[in-house]
């Protein structure tokens, strides 16, 4: 079984609050770390109701302060939404406070609405446009200082901290086959061109400094429970979500309901849900195994990265409990 890794948005409950919500990262993370998993990453988002990891750094920064081997980063950070510098100082920051043990994924969407981007960066021209050019000019601010360099990350230069490309479409797929990066795919909410993705990744991947060969990770939506019907019921939360997030309602992550399909179709949005949120494994631990498998044997990736947005924590912690069983008797099987 490939290397499983956590993916989480430090949901926002309805009821609840940010306070909340960033303790209930910080257990799953000791958790994650104590179950196996590879990595935990915290995605860039504003103004969303319902996603407290904005300041994805500084989450960051307390998820590795209280965990000990996991890796962790940002997957990721929305590229276009900074300066190239602040990000290599930020990161080199806390690559130097938690030495191998930080990554960085970079993103070309604003991780928001227009408004909102234009509020972050102020301009729009040429933000995103430049996002290869901004790319390229963060790695530089990681290599070895040179003698007469002007401008310098302090710290960062000099400093390993491995850069990912985030995307959901064939653009990032291309970048990260030009510059030789690992890949990871957005296939969790936007899974509709991950094939092709995936092939052009590979088909043209340039060997780098950082990496030999082409390394592809794949979101993936699990909820694990110990019966497929309750996990069907737990899964409704991020539907819920998903739902007033597209018809321009953003919200807190709800409960679970009892009657999501009259949603979908009271909204009209029942296809086009059902195609965004496909990535995704729902039932009981006999199930997840199954659905792993066939994931990890269909798209063959390198590594994937589990996300569960579930709104009662001890039921989230439970389902990567799950997955983490699953993952292993998959391991023993092989």
């Amino acid at each position: 079984m490939v290397p499983l890794s956590v993916l989480d948005l430090s949901p926002i409950l309805e009821g609840g609050d940010a306070a909340q919500s960033f303790r209930n990262t910080v257990d799953l993370a000791q958790r994650a770390e104590r179950l196996g998993f590879n990595r935990f990453w915290l995605a860039e988002h504003h103004n969303m109701p319902g996603v407290a990891s904005a300041a994805t750094a500084v989450v960051i920064g307390q998820v590795a302060a209280a965990t000990q081997t996991i890796r962790v980063g940002a997957g990721g950070i929305m590229l276009p939404n900074h300066a190239p510098l602040v990000i290599a100082e930020q990161f080199g920051t806390l690559e130097a406070m938690f030495p191998g043990r930080i990554d960085l994924g970079l993103g070309r969407a604003p991780g928001t609405d227009q408004i909102t981007a234009r509020a972050l960066r102020r301009t729009l021209a040429g933000d995103v446009d430049r996002f290869p050019q901004d790319v390229v000019e963060l790695q530089a601010y990681f290599q070895p200082e040179q003698p007469g360099q002007m401008i310098r990350a302090v710290p960062g230069a000099g400093l390993n901290v491995p850069l990912w490309i985030l995307g959901s479409s064939l653009f990032g797929a291309q970048l990260a086959a030009a510059l030789g990066l690992p890949y990871a795919f957005a296939s969790h909410f936007a899974p509709h061109q991950m094939e092709e993705a995936i092939e052009v990744y590979r088909q043209r991947f340039e060997p780098s400094a950082q990496l030999d060969k082409p390394y592809v990770m794949l979101g993936l939506n699990v909820v694990a429970a110990d019966s497929d019907a309750e996990a069907k019921r737990l899964f409704t939360s991020l539907q819920q979500a998903f739902l007033n997030l597209r018809t321009g309602r953003p919200s807190k992550l709800p409960p679970p309901v009892d009657d999501i399909e009259s949603r979908f179709l009271q909204a009209g949005v029942a296809p086009g849900m059902q195609g965004a949120l496909a990535a995704a494994v729902v039932g009981s631990p006999d199930t997840v195994r199954r659905g792993l498998e066939n994931f990890a044997r269909q798209h063959q990736p390198d590594e994937i990265i589990v996300t569960a947005q579930i709104y009662d924590h001890a039921a989230r912690v439970r389902s990567f409990e799950i997955v983490a069983d699953a993952r292993d008797a998959l391991a023993a099987a092989a």
